[in-house]
């Protein structure tokens, strides 16, 4: 008869895609489970890899014989407009400043690659959840 895991704990947080160390956030979040922190760093960079420099938003669980899974998630819409207009961070005052562009064309690749968390099924209000996103961070919409 096989031995059933147990589920120890669960921990949630974000780190940037490929660059993972055993550093905060990863060490803090997930020492105190007792994993071996250098090979759950080497799993993500290495399935993180295409993201590198995203925040990627991870859940790791952690059972019994400390052995661990995780799931990552993808990338903050936040992330992606920023990517996408080209700008470091959004602006300070969002109804004044303005700190980058994008296009329609933008919005509809990012919430191509944002359709599974979206709580929309219709592409075109999901494009305008994002396009909400860019204004609150300053960036313009056009088209």
């Amino acid at each position: 008869m096989a031995k059933v895991k147990q589920v120890t704990g669960q921990a949630k947080f974000q780190v940037t895609g490929g660059q993972a160390t055993p550093a905060p956030p990863v060490g803090t979040s997930l020492g105190k489970f007792g994993i071996n922190l250098g090979q759950f760093v080497s799993q993500f960079n290495e399935r993180t890899r295409e993201f590198m420099g995203i925040p990627i938003p991870v859940v790791v669980t952690v059972y019994n014989d400390r052995s661990f899974e995780f799931i990552t998630k993808s990338p903050p819409a936040s992330a992606l407009l920023k990517m996408a207009a080209g700008c470091a961070k959004g602006a300070g005052v969002p109804n004044k400043d303005k700190v980058g562009k994008v296009t329609k064309a933008q919005i509809l690749e990012i919430v191509k690659k944002k359709e599974d968390v979206l709580n929309s099924m219709d592409p075109e209000r999901a494009g305008r959840m994002i396009e909400g996103t860019a204004r609150s961070m300053g960036i313009v919409v056009e088209g």
